[in-house]
């Protein structure tokens, strides 16, 4: 049985491992052609893959869709702050 965590709600519809539809998005924290950090009602959610860009974006409703070579999804621990890996991060390692 799966359990709604006090009415949030988010689905993930992954096609292809090309195409990816998420709801439940807050917002885009950051992004680039390998990495994506989306704060979602369940937590911060990280999308790695190659070739990545935001194919549709519409935060009042709570969508996004990313085109691309998708190769991990995951969310990090609740508490925990991003790893800043995305293009800032990257630039300045």
């Amino acid at each position: 049985m799966i359990e709604q965590s006090k009415g949030k709600r988010q689905e993930l519809h992954l096609m292809h491992r090309k195409l990816l539809d998420i709801t439940g998005v807050l917002n885009v924290e950051s992004f680039d052609s390998e990495e994506f950090l989306l704060q979602t009602e369940l937590g911060h959610l990280t999308i790695r893959g190659q070739n990545l860009h935001i194919k549709n974006l519409n935060l009042e409703q709570g969508l996004v869709s990313i085109e691309g070579q998708v190769n991990s999804l995951s969310y990090l621990d609740p508490g925990s702050q991003p790893s800043g890996k995305g293009f800032l991060g990257k630039l300045f390692r």
